[in-house]
């Protein structure tokens, strides 16, 4: 389970500061993923100056399993009016994306894709850990109903983002793949 976390939350954050849509028809093309990393990359740049509204994005976000198949155009919704917006859409631009909108949609496929890979890197060991997690934490003597009720609604939730990630386009995860490394080094920085 930790492993499983571990990959969530780093890819979670990595990219929930800065977080839209692009039709699913248009191909998600090596070079499109590429012009989105480094987009990532240069955004970040922007972050000491957004912290208080990192902040407060992550508070109405700590509760709640991201929907992996939304989770960049969710939090450009979440940023809608804050200055960093329009400071972010210029970044974009700089990097070949016609707005945030559709840096956004394309964000939302590369993530949905790399947690497919990274899920399916590890899906038989995550279940299994989630699994005893879950009966270890139902059998546990000190942990209240209450308590034994929201672990159980957070691994229902982990069980809903794995199944979201899972569901992927094939085509998406192909053109993803080669970038796996430089996803994991950007969610490292």
């Amino acid at each position: 389970m930790l492993a499983l976390n571990s990959v969530i939350l780093t890819v979670f954050f990595f990219l929930l500061p800065l977080l839209p849509a692009q039709s699913q028809a248009d191909t998600l093309s090596d070079q499109r993923v590429a012009s989105f990393i480094e987009s990532v990359r240069a955004a970040q740049t922007l972050a000491p100056e957004f912290e208080e509204l990192e902040r407060q994005m992550d508070n109405q976000n700590e509760s709640t399993m991201p929907d992996f198949s939304r989770i960049v155009s969710e939090s450009l919704e979440q940023m809608k009016g804050h200055e960093a917006y329009g400071r972010l859409e210029d970044v974009v631009q700089d990097h070949g994306f016609d707005s945030l909108e559709s840096w956004g949609a394309t964000g939302d496929r590369v993530f949905q894709a790399w947690m497919a890979i990274e899920m399916a890197e590890q899906k038989p060991a995550a279940r299994q850990e989630m699994e005893a997690a879950l009966a270890e934490m139902e059998n546990s003597p000190h942990m209240t109903a209450e308590q034994k009720a929201q672990m159980r609604a957070m691994m229902e939730g982990a069980m809903g983002a794995m199944q979201s990630a899972s569901n992927a386009p094939a085509a998406d995860i192909e053109a993803v793949r080669p970038h796996v490394e430089a996803l994991r080094q950007l969610g490292e920085e």
